[in-house]
């Protein structure tokens, strides 16, 4: 099924403009660069104060947990075991599984429908995209972006339940 995906992704959603518009959203994925400027964005009212400090804390450990598992699961990227297809952006390294983009990106639209639900739903449209330009680019697995989408709300729900303590 994975493969099946990335070939009809490959085959049939490239085009100019799709190209920029995916590259520039794994960018703005890239170390959780939108979801640290929300937070910053966050941290300066005192009433949202506390979910700042959950986005990062999320964020931070949905990160930490997926660099660990990635040389557990040791799965190589697309773009290795299927070598021909250009990379639009810089080769990344390391492993595939699971995907740290899509782990910071569902960890942080977590807290953020928490935070307020048109905001949240928002952020989850954001990183569905961010997750499906891994896809796009040829990087990542559709199994990788579910399983970092899964591990980004666990760890978002961790932090909220340590955070109630």
């Amino acid at each position: 099924m994975d493969l099946a995906i990335l070939k009809f992704v490959q085959e049939h959603c490239r085009n100019r403009f799709t190209d920029f518009v995916f590259t520039l959203l794994s960018r703005m994925g890239n170390a959780g660069a939108v979801w640290i400027l929300t937070a910053v964005f966050l941290w300066h009212r005192s009433e949202t104060r506390h979910f700042a400090f959950m986005l990062f804390f999320s964020i931070a450990l949905a990160h930490l947990i997926s660099q660990i598992l990635k040389p557990v699961i040791a799965r190589p990227r697309p773009f290795m075991t299927y070598p021909g297809h250009p990379l639009l952006i810089h080769t990344p390294g390391g492993y595939s599984c699971p995907s740290g983009h899509s782990a910071s990106s569902f960890a942080a639209a977590t807290i953020l429908c928490v935070a307020g639900r048109n905001f949240g739903l928002a952020a989850f449209f954001l990183a569905v995209a961010i997750a499906f330009s891994r896809i796009f680019l040829f990087v990542h697995y559709p199994s990788d972006t579910l399983i970092g989408a899964a591990l980004g709300v666990l760890c978002a729900f961790f932090i909220m339940y340590l955070y109630t303590l």
